[in-house]
This record gives C-alpha cells, sequence and structure tokens, in this order.
C-alpha cells in the first residue's frame, strides 16, 4: 500500500492529454486508430521514464548495476553491452528509449497481461515505466498486473507503489517515483490514477 495520499492532478490529466494528442499526430491517424506509436508508449517514456532515469550522453559506471549505461539508463545498444567510451546525441538517445520501450516493454506487456492494451492509457503508461525500472517479469507478476486485469484500475495503480525499495529497504526516491513524484516530475501513481474516471 502506499505510504502517501495517491490522488489525480492536473499536471498528470495535462501530461496524459499531451501524450494522446502526440501520439495520434505522430501517427498521422485519428482518436480512434492505433498510432504508429501508442499513447502509453509516449506517456510512459516522456512523462515517467525521462524525468526519472535522466539523460546521460556519454557511458558511466553504474555502481548499483555493476554495468557500463548511457541514455536513459541503457546497458545494452542494439543488443550488445554499453562499453567504456561510448556517446550519443540527446535525439539518438531518444530514438534509443522510443524503440526499446515499444519492444521491450510495451510489446511484451501486451502479449503477457490479459486485457493490457484495453486498459486505460495512464494505467498502461505506469505499468510500461514499472516494466522498464524493475523488470517485465515483475510486473507481469505483480499484483498491479493482476488488479489491472481485473478491471481494478485504482487498486492497480497503487499496488504498483511497492515496488519502492532496494536492498529490502525502502528508499525514499522509490517512493516518490512510485507514488506522488516530486516538484519537478510526476509520479507513476500520480499519473495512473489521473487517467481513471472519477
Amino acid at each position: 500500500m502506499p505510504i502517501n495520499k495517491i490522488v489525480a492532478t492536473k499536471r498528470g490529466k495535462s501530461a496524459i492529454a499531451a501524450a494522446v494528442l502526440a501520439a495520434v499526430l505522430a501517427g498521422g491517424g485519428s482518436y480512434f486508430s492505433e498510432p504508429a506509436t501508442p499513447a502509453a508508449v509516449v506517456l510512459a517514456t516522456d512523462s515517467l521514464i525521462k524525468p526519472w532515469e535522466g539523460l546521460v550522453l556519454k557511458s558511466h559506471w553504474d555502481s548499483f548495476s555493476n554495468r557500463w549505461d548511457i541514455c536513459y539508463g541503457d546497458t545494452l545498444i542494439n543488443g550488445k553491452p554499453v562499453a567504456a567510451g561510448m556517446s550519443f546525441t540527446p535525439a539518438e538517445c531518444d530514438a534509443i528509449l522510443k524503440r526499446r520501450v515499444y519492444n521491450d516493454y510495451y510489446l511484451p506487456l501486451t502479449k503477457q497481461i490479459k486485457g493490457f492494451k484495453s486498459f486505460p492509457v495512464s494505467v498502461q503508461a505506469a505499468q510500461i515505466s514499472g516494466a522498464y525500472n524493475f523488470g517485465v517479469g515483475g510486473m507481469v507478476g505483480s499484483r498491479a498486473a493482476k488488479l489491472a486485469a481485473e478491471g481494478r484500475y485504482r487498486q492497480a495503480c497503487e499496488a504498483q507503489t511497492a515496488w519502492n525499495k532496494a536492498g529490502g529497504h525502502i528508499v525514499n526516491g522509490l517512493v516518490k517515483r512510485r507514488e506522488m513524484g516530486d516538484a519537478q516530475r510526476i509520479g507513476e501513481a500520480e499519473l495512473c490514477v489521473s487517467g481513471l474516471s472519477a
């Protein structure tokens, strides 16, 4: 259960509206047809993953994972491990992230979580972001995924906040990421409930 009260916010609702519009415009389709890049991918990428992961243009050693990473926490580029001395432009990092989120997170979640594409876009985006941070297997087997598959979206949003630990201890940064964010960044649960009907 969340530590803080989870509420819908104006910034969450604005982010959802902007992502849906961006996906429709980028895909050249209509609101009723699925765009080339689904709104949930745009929303997860732009409103959750980028702000929480941060952008690194030159590879650096991540002492937490004991490997090199680059861009938005990527440890693999085109299937090969990131190495010392690699560098990318912001545009290259954005393209890598969007492709990776779609192929490595969105598609597997649509195949492994019953009814995933029918979830509200905010629930999909929160679960994509969670999977990016703690793994597709973790998300697929989570209580949050089970609740969402049952149509219990509010409970699913709150259940995902349980992923707030590292090394068995609650980490304040993960509490913020999973719940209501901070002054600059939207939290997953905040965004998740902002897309639900009252």
